[in-house]
């Protein structure tokens, strides 16, 4: 019997279709307007958006000029690139105008897409943003796209790493810009830490449009983006403690894979501290629990975490005697990416690898912090309706489904589930046996790279031909992806988000061309693509016979979405398909949530070996499974974005001021602000308000003003005059430093002294922000300790940031007073000094260097000397001499 809710939907439909619906009469006037602008010249279009541009400044709203912009838009990617939109590709790009998810199917074009609201909102001239998961596909989006954005007349670029400084500000300066999440939020953190207006890259943060938007803004939304320096180095201690981890034993340690954490039990301090004891790593007459230990306790804590919770090939591969992190959720290698807090350094030591020192936060902030920045964010997946209730809490983003050009063939079938793991895989192994007998092409989906490897040495010896990609595969990813659709193929992948290439039944025309061509390059192109058309649409046609491709899950992920994506792979544009998964109760989710009901369940049935479970019922509860763990990863989420947003706010003040002072040419004013502020604080600390003249600390004040004002000013005297209170001692110290400062001013001449004033501020205010990261990430670490004595965390997170900012600000004042009043102008001497001082340094670095032919590797353009010419390396990058070193360990060295 249906619910009365079921059936209200099937009266009135759902609010997803009521408002895809609603669009009906927008479409019917691009589509009506499309005669007139294919009727335009090549000049015509680009007029238009002339037009539309100027429609724009004047006032006139988006929303009116949209049905004219989409229909010069979608005639000019005809006549670009021969694709002519959908009505539903032209309804996904009106949602995400409107600052929506467009939830779109594989296949359904979505590069296309955001060409529609990009150039629209790109007619403000404010810039646009098209987000994407990685360089490839960024610079592939670029050049394609920018074919369309070139025929309206509006300039495309890309952002990359390693872009010299003027390409990356000129890339910023396009009408639309595509990059990767991770360059857009690193530049906005490097541009907060440049010292002048003319260095900084990005403008304001106007409209963003995210592809593969449930990766990026839920996947990694907990990733902290991180600008560091190299800390002390600790790899002693690091290789000390990791000999000790392995010889714990079972009860020394608690495993919590629910909540992917370990601890240790008594027995294992007390085990520890004993050890500790023994290797003198652990003084004599202190334990564990001591306040000087807490820095031994963090490492072992990592240490532990190294060893129980990080497995070798699945969360990191060791490459080129480097630990490489793995995306967890791309199944990509993540070079450069390293796990904060020593952890990272705990693997290095566990694996035997070098270990690199420990980095020092300069900069940092979350992606959620990050894309909340824009005035408008939209963006688009194949999976978000899932994280619907998320993307509207924390984003403010409505999530709506666009039908698909045709009708869905794909046949999903219901989720095998065996006893043991053996029992699956020697099912799956057959399934594939039969889908390549008749040869369908079969893409099977595991959740690492361990598991990939093991189902590729089962498949070789049934001598069954197959494809891995995983993350030790990443260059050959888009070739393999373009080849999974041919007939008879058999590839094996370790997650498949944001791929970016599709699979196509029968192979990727495109790919097969350029490969041809680079095989054979006197080949004409044009019949080259059409023998190769050919012969893809005679294989699609086989494929299709053969049941077209078929989705093979060895297991089911954390998140549902992820499954979705795999399972939307099979079935592009109408094709047939079919999806299948395939389980066993020893998988990880099936052995964590729930698996003993089952196990009876089976046991009641009296299964055979080699038997499956089939119901409906299995996959509801398996669901169920599911959504409580998403569930709870988002209550993580959440409570993370609530710690964040603390230092977030605190994080706008200072990037706020810095800008200030930045745009600002003459900063004296806040320099006195500063200087009298501490002469208040002085005056109150030794002179407080309502004593008596017997109790002020006059000679103590007389030192304080000597050495944070740089006066020496007969304070006890002033004091000993009749009628001078402590307001009058105010009057005359702020007197005298401002005239102290003011003949600096002529010494120097006014306009160095106001460079000098301008660069001590934004010095300053870097290094106490640097400061202050270091000590909120350690008050963020023990923070949680306070619920045990039942105080809310967050609340005492908030005070104590606040106060510590508090802080910040009263020692930045002390600071840069102190600074300006002992800097003085050099004598000639000292200049001479100095100057011979430099030539030195610069010999004696040519010596080791030799001449600019030592640097046959280096990025073009490079030359040593010459700062400008290095591009825009991170501190973790290869240098661009081409040495091999890291950046900050070559020629950028501090």
């Amino acid at each position: 019997m249906l619910g009365i809710g079921t059936i209200a939907k099937k009266v009135f439909g759902t609010t997803n279709d009521r408002k895809v619906k609603a669009t009906r009469l927008l479409i019917e006037k691009i589509n009506a307007l499309e005669p007139e602008f294919e009727a335009l010249s090549d000049d015509g279009l680009k007029d238009k958006t002339e037009e539309l541009a100027t429609r724009a400044m004047k006032g006139e709203s988006l929303d009116d000029l949209l049905p004219e912009a989409f229909a010069n838009c979608r005639e000019a990617a005809r006549r670009a690139l021969g694709l002519r939109a959908f009505d539903t590709q032209l309804i996904g790009g009106i949602f995400l105008h409107r600052g929506n998810i467009a939830e779109m199917k594989t296949g359904e074009g979505k590069t296309l897409v955001a060409t529609f609201p990009a150039y629209l909102n790109a007619l403000t001239g404010k810039g646009v943003h098209i987000v994407t998961v990685n360089d490839y596909l960024a610079k592939r989006d670029s050049d394609w796209m920018g074919k369309v954005y070139n025929a309206l007349g509006l300039t495309c670029s890309v952002v990359y790493s390693m872009q010299p400084d003027d390409e990356k500000k000129a890339a910023y300066a396009a009408d639309v810009t595509y990059a990767t999440n991770n360059e857009l939020a690193f530049d906005y953190l490097r541009d907060n830490m440049k010292p002048s207006l003319r260095d900084i890259a990005q403008r304001k943060h106007n409209f963003a449009i995210v592809d593969e938007v449930d990766s990026i803004l839920i996947d990694e939304a907990r990733t902290p983006l991180i600008i560091s320096g190299p800390a002390e180095d600790r790899s002693d201690l690091y290789e000390a403690i990791d000999k000790v981890i392995p010889e714990l034993q079972d009860d020394h340690f608690e495993l919590d894979e629910k909540q992917r954490n370990v601890s240790l039990t008594d027995e294992g301090n007390e085990f520890l501290e004993e050890r500790l004891h023994e290797l003198t790593i652990l003084p004599e007459d202190q334990t564990l629990y001591d306040p000087e230990s807490t820095t031994i306790v963090h490492h072992i804590n990592q240490g532990l975490r190294a060893h129980k919770m990080f497995t070798k090939d699945k969360d990191y591969v060791v490459r080129n005697g480097e630990v490489v992190l793995v995306d967890e959720f791309t199944g990509r290698m993540t070079p450069g990416r390293r796990l904060s807090q020593g952890l990272h350094q705990a693997i290095e030591a566990k694996e035997g690898v070098d270990i690199k020192p420990e980095n020092v936060t300069h900069a940092s902030v979350t992606f959620q912090n990050y894309f909340r920045l824009y005035d408008k964010l939209a963006g688009m997946t194949g999976t978000a309706l899932t994280e619907a209730e998320e993307f509207g809490q924390i984003y403010g983003l409505g999530v709506i489904e666009i039908p698909t050009h045709r009708p869905i063939a794909r046949i999903d079938e219901h989720d095998q589930i065996f006893r043991t793991a053996e029992e699956k895989y020697g099912a799956i192994v057959d399934e594939i046996k039969q889908a390549h007998e008749k040869h369908q092409p079969v893409l099977v989906g595991t959740t690492s790279i361990e598991k990939s490897e093991f189902l590729s040495a089962l498949l070789s010896k049934e001598k069954i031909p197959h494809n891995v990609l995983n993350a030790r595969q990443h260059e050959q990813e888009a070739q393999i992806v373009a080849d999974a659709g041919k007939l008879g193929a058999v590839t094996i992948a370790t997650n498949m988000a944001g791929r970016g290439t599709d699979i196509q039944l029968g192979g990727n025309v495109e790919m097969r061309v350029l490969q041809a061509l680079a095989e054979d390059p006197e080949a004409d192109p044009d019949q080259v693509r059409t023998r190769i058309e050919a012969e893809v649409a005679d294989e699609k046609e086989k494929v299709k016979e053969a049941g077209g491709l078929f989705v093979l899950a060895t297991e089911r992920h954390e998140s549902r979405r992820i499954d979705n994506q795999l399972r939307g792979r099979s079935g592009r544009q109408g094709d047939p398909g079919r999806s299948s998964f395939f389980l066993s109760l020893e998988d990880d989710l099936m052995r964590i949530f729930g698996s003993e009901r089952l196990e009876r369940v089976l046991s009641a049935l009296g299964m055979k070996e080699g038997e499956a479970i089939v119901h409906p019922m299995v996959n509801k509860s398996l669901e169920k499974a599911q959504a409580k763990v998403e569930g709870r990863n988002f209550d993580i989420r959440k409570q993370l974005l609530k710690f964040d947003d603390v230092m977030n706010d605190q994080r706008k003040v200072i990037f706020g001021q810095r800008r200030e002072i930045m745009e600002t040419d003459d900063v004296s004013e806040i320099t006195q602000d500063m200087r009298h502020q501490v002469i208040d604080d002085l005056v109150y600390e030794y002179m407080p308000p309502k004593t008596y003249a017997d109790q002020w600390d006059l000679q103590a004040m007389q030192n304080a003003v000597l050495e944070r004002l740089g006066l020496d000013a007969p304070v006890a005297d002033w004091a000993q005059e009749e009628g001078v209170d402590d307001e009058i001692m105010r009057e005359r110290l702020e007197k005298a430093s401002d005239e102290f400062m003011a003949k600096k001013a002529v010494a120097f001449g006014s306009d160095q002294m106001r460079q000098i004033e301008k660069q001590l501020l934004l010095q300053t205010i870097d290094t106490k922000w640097r400061e202050h990261l270091v000590t909120l990430e350690q008050l963020r670490t023990v923070i949680g300790f306070r619920g045990y004595a039942q105080r809310d965390p967050l609340n005492e997170y908030k005070t104590e940031a606040f106060q510590l900012f508090e802080s910040l600000l009263d020692s930045l004042r002390e600071e840069v007073t102190q600074k300006l009043a002992q800097v003085r102008p050099m004598t000639p001497e000292e200049q001479e000094a100095m100057l011979a001082q430099i030539q030195a340094q610069r010999d004696a670095m040519a010596k080791v260097a030799g001449p600019a032919e030592k640097f046959p590797n280096a990025i073009e353009g490079f030359v040593e000397d010459d700062p400008s010419t290095w591009g825009n390396p991170g501190r973790n990058d290869p240098c661009p001499c081409g040495s091999g070193k890291k950046f900050k360990h070559c020629h950028g060295a501090l």
